[in-house]
C-alpha cells in the first residue's frame, strides 16, 4: 500500500522501460484522419447540457439538516461546505462548499504494439462541462459508482484489461490528487496497461502513438484532464549516450534535463525534505460543515446556483444533460463553476547547463497532506482583487508581462468535465531571462524535469495542474 504521505523515490527503480514509446511520430491514423473522424464523433454523439434550477435536479436533493447536496443513492459525490483553517497572513479562515467523493475512480490508458508500433487506445468522449463537449479521454475513465453499476446504465468498455485478471503489462499505476481547492482530498488511479492479444474496435476510440497525443496537446481543449494527468505517470526516459532526433535548442534543454544525466539544483532529498517541512510546519485544518452554514462567509444560495457575494471563486450550478452515447443516456447533476479562466504557468531556466522548473510548495483547501508540488503561478487571477501586494501570487505578474517570444508553451486546457463546469485554464511554459533572479525564496525550488517525471510515478508529490504542464513541456522535446 502506498503511504498517504508518498513513497521515498530513492527506492525508485525506472523498471518498465518504454524508451521507444516516444519514437515513433507515424501511427495507424494520421492526423488527418483523426480530425475526421474526430468531427464524425461530434455528429454522432449528439449532446445537450442544459442549466436547470436546483428544484429541477433528478436523484438530487438539499439534505435536511445540513443543507448538504446529496444524491439519493448515496453515492457518486456529495456538495458540503468546508470550513479551512490556515496560518497564512491574507484570509487565513474561510468556509465554502467543496466536492465530496471519497470513493477512487480509474482513469486508464491501453496501449498495443501495431505493426511494432506503441499505439494509445483513446476515446472521443462527452462530458457535461467540457469545453467544445466531445474531447480526448483516457481509455477507460470512471468513477467506482459508474463501474459498479450504481447508475444502472451500461457497462464500461476496456475495464477487464485495468481491473480483471485479462490485465496485460503494467506500465503505470499510481494514485494521483485532483483539485484541492474543489475537491476534498480526491484521489484517482491513474494507469497504463499494454496488452498483446486482440482488442475489441469501437467506433468512438482509436489508436494514436504518444508523439501523435503530443500534438494534439497544443490544440485548446482537446486533451482532456484525465489523460493529461495519466501522461504524466509514463516512466521517464531511460538516459542514453545515444543521441536522439534533431530537435530545436529549446527542445535539446528539454530532452537533456529530463533524462536525468546531469546534477539538480536541488538534490531529490533536499526537494523531499523541504516539502516535508513544509507539510508539517504550515498550518492547515479542514473541518466538513453543513452547506446551510456558508452565509456568513460570504456565500449565498438561490433557486439556480450557490455563488459568492463577491464575484469570485466558483458557483455551485445544476445541469440536465442528453447524451445518447453514454452509459446513461440522460442525467441531471450538480456541478462547479469557476467564474473566470485560471493561470497554469511554469518558468524554467537553463542553470549550469541543465534546464530547471521552478515549482512552488502549495496549500490547497481539500488537500490531503497540506501542501503539493504546483507550477510557479497556479491560481484565479480575479481571487486577488484588493489583496495585500505582499499576499498576491508570486511571480503572476511576470508570467502576465512574458514576452511573448520567451513563451514556450502555450494552451487553454479545459479541467476535469464530469464535476466542473467549462472549468478553463491557460497553460504556459515560460522561459526566464538571463538575468532571472534564481534565488527561489522559502516557497520554491529548482528541480530538474527528470526529478518531476520520477515524482509523478508516485502519490501526493505533483499537482494535477503540475502534472498536466509536465504533459506539455513532454511536447517541446
Amino acid at each position: 500500500m502506498i503511504p498517504e504521505g508518498g513513497q521515498d523515490v530513492r527506492e525508485l527503480d525506472d523498471e518498465l522501460p518504454f524508451e521507444d514509446f516516444a519514437d515513433h511520430p507515424a501511427g495507424d491514423l494520421t492526423l488527418a484522419e483523426f480530425d475526421a473522424w474526430l468531427a464524425g464523433q461530434h455528429r454522432a454523439q449528439p449532446h445537450q447540457v442544459t442549466r436547470i434550477p436546483f428544484a429541477a435536479l433528478d436523484g438530487w436533493l438539499f439534505e435536511s439538516g445540513t443543507g448538504n447536496l446529496v444524491h439519493r443513492s448515496g453515492q457518486f459525490f456529495s456538495i458540503e461546505g468546508l470550513d479551512v483553517r490556515t496560518d497564512r497572513e491574507w484570509a487565513g479562515h474561510w468556509r465554502q462548499p467543496i466536492i465530496v467523493q471519497p470513493e477512487v475512480g480509474v482513469l486508464g490508458i491501453l496501449v498495443k504494439r501495431i505493426a511494432g508500433v506503441p499505439h494509445m487506445l483513446m476515446q472521443a468522449k462527452m462530458e457535461p462541462g467540457n469545453v467544445n463537449g466531445i474531447q480526448l479521454s483516457p481509455t477507460v475513465q470512471a468513477t467506482r459508482s459508474n463501474f459498479t453499476g450504481v447508475h444502472g446504465g451500461r457497462g464500461i468498455p476496456y475495464l477487464n484489461h485495468f481491473l480483471g485478471p485479462e490485465r496485460g503489462r503494467v506500465v503505470a499505476d499510481v494514485l494521483q490528487s485532483e483539485q484541492a481547492a474543489w475537491y476534498l482530498h480526491k484521489r484517482n488511479r491513474n494507469m497504463i496497461v499494454e496488452v498483446e492479444g486482440p482488442v475489441e474496435e469501437r467506433d468512438d476510440f482509436c489508436w494514436l502513438t504518444l508523439q501523435q497525443v503530443r500534438k494534439l496537446l497544443h490544440r485548446d481543449h482537446l486533451v482532456n484532464m484525465d489523460t493529461r494527468t495519466v501522461l504524466a505517470c509514463m516512466p521517464p526516459p531511460v538516459a542514453s549516450a545515444r543521441p536522439g532526433p534533431p530537435c530545436a535548442p529549446f527542445g535539446a534543454l528539454v530532452r537533456e534535463s529530463m533524462s536525468g544525466r546531469r546534477r539538480s539544483e536541488t538534490s531529490t532529498e533536499e526537494l523531499l525534505s523541504w516539502l516535508t517541512d513544509i507539510r508539517t510546519r504550515r498550518q492547515l485544518v479542514q473541518r466538513r460543515v453543513p452547506l446551510h452554514d456558508m452565509a456568513e462567509h460570504g456565500w449565498r444560495q438561490g433557486p439556480d446556483e450557490i455563488t459568492h457575494v463577491d464575484g469570485k471563486y466558483f458557483d455551485v450550478i445544476a445541469v440536465h444533460v442528453e447524451a445518447g452515447n453514454r452509459e446513461v443516456q440522460s442525467w441531471s447533476q450538480p456541478l462547479i463553476a469557476p467564474v473566470e479562466q485560471g493561470v497554469v504557468a511554469l518558468i524554467v531556466k537553463e542553470i549550469n547547463g541543465v534546464l530547471h522548473a521552478l515549482i512552488q510548495a502549495r496549500l490547497g483547501a481539500g488537500a490531503v497532506t497540506v501542501a503539493e508540488l504546483a507550477p510557479t503561478v497556479n491560481c484565479q487571477p480575479g481571487n486577488y482583487r484588493e489583496v495585500p501586494e505582499r499576499s498576491r501570487p508570486t511571480y503572476l505578474d511576470h508570467v502576465l508581462t512574458a514576452d511573448p517570444a520567451r513563451i514556450r508553451y502555450d494552451v487553454v486546457h479545459t479541467e476535469e468535465g464530469g464535476r466542473f463546469f467549462q472549468a478553463r485554464n491557460r497553460y504556459l511554459v515560460v522561459e526566464a531571462e538571463p538575468d532571472f533572479d534564481t534565488a527561489p525564496g522559502e516557497h520554491f525550488r529548482w528541480v530538474s524535469l527528470h526529478q518531476l517525471s520520477r515524482l509523478a510515478r508516485h502519490y501526493n508529490y505533483l499537482n494535477v495542474e503540475l502534472r498536466s504542464l509536465m504533459t506539455g513541456i513532454h511536447t517541446l522535446q
